[in-house]
């Protein structure tokens, strides 16, 4: 994994207070903590609803202490944005060639020298999907990681990690416990979200 703004000296611990003062001012809650076995893990970021949802993303991550790396299109790579993305913990995806993402996310996360939570958003994009694309759970499946159920709540101002799931590799017995536990939130465009689906 790649160096990133986050095991960056300093410049984190400032980001870190300037995160917990913005959010605070602004009336978002915290809840919850990273537990230590998941030190490594694949963080399911839901609603994934606006582009809002990243700046969040980051502030918590700094708040929970997080090492976050996440997902994103490759067009947001391109000159002259890429360097700061990745510096920002992303790791850019060509959709049109995604067929071997899982077992190189898996691979990733295996072999990474320290902390790494990986963070999917089920849904795969911020539009309007009908059903959870499934890339975090063999990704969490394959590397024998547990997967971090952390949710942002628009309605009520909270963002928090949730419970571990484990994945027993019955997938659909396994979606329906994590979609119940998403089902309570709402994202920033809250109609473009619904866990049952």
């Amino acid at each position: 994994m790649h160096h990133t703004v986050f095991d960056t000296p300093v410049v984190n611990t400032l980001l870190r207070w300037g995160s917990i003062a913005f959010l605070k001012i602004t009336g978002w809650k915290t809840e919850g903590a990273l537990r230590p076995e998941a030190s490594r893990c694949v963080l399911i970021a839901a609603p994934h609803t606006s582009n809002w949802d990243l700046p969040y993303t980051l502030m918590a991550g700094f708040v929970f202490g997080l090492h976050p790396y996440w997902m994103g299109k490759a067009q947001i790579f391109k000159p002259p944005f890429g360097p700061v993305m990745r510096w920002l913990g992303g790791i850019a995806v060509n959709r049109e060639r995604s067929n071997n993402l899982v077992a190189a996310s898996a691979e990733a996360l295996q072999q990474a020298d320290g902390p790494v939570q990986l963070i999917v958003p089920p849904e795969g994009t911020r539009s309007k999907v009908r059903t959870w694309k499934t890339g975090f759970y063999y990704i969490a499946l394959t590397a024998q990681v547990p997967i971090q159920m952390a949710y942002m709540d628009y309605a009520q101002k909270r963002v928090g990690l949730g419970p571990l799931f484990y994945p027993s590799g019955d997938i659909e017995r396994d979606m329906v416990q994590i979609k119940a536990f998403y089902a309570q939130f709402k994202g920033k465009n809250a109609t473009q979200f619904d866990a049952a689906e």
